[in-house]
C-alpha cells in the first residue's frame, strides 16, 4: 500500500486551512487579501481543509460528536466560499 496522503505538503496552500476552520466569511476575506492569494492557490487551500473535514465525520461519526459538528462546519464553509467563488 502506498500513501500519497504527504505528497503535497510542499504546497503553500497547506498553510491556508486555516482560513475554513479559524475565520468566518468575512474575516476570510480579509485574511485572503492580507496574504495576496492568487486563486489556484486559494482553491487548493479550500481543498486542503475540505480533506480532512469529510475523512473525519465518518471514522468518528459516533465517538466523537463535537468534532463531527466543527467538521461539518468546516465542510458548510468550504461550500459556502466555494459558491461565493464560482
Amino acid at each position: 500500500m502506498i500513501d500519497f496522503g504527504g505528497l503535497g505538503v510542499g504546497d503553500p496552500a497547506c498553510d491556508l486551512m486555516v482560513a475554513w476552520s479559524l475565520f468566518t466569511a468575512e474575516t476570510r476575506d480579509v485574511f485572503r487579501a492580507e496574504l495576496s492569494v492568487d486563486d489556484a492557490t486559494w482553491a487548493r487551500g479550500r481543498d486542503w481543509a475540505l480533506s480532512p473535514a469529510l475523512i473525519f465525520i465518518p471514522y468518528y461519526r459516533d465517538t466523537n460528536p463535537a468534532g463531527v459538528a466543527e467538521a461539518r462546519r468546516v465542510i458548510g464553509e468550504v461550500l459556502t466560499d466555494h459558491t461565493r467563488s464560482a
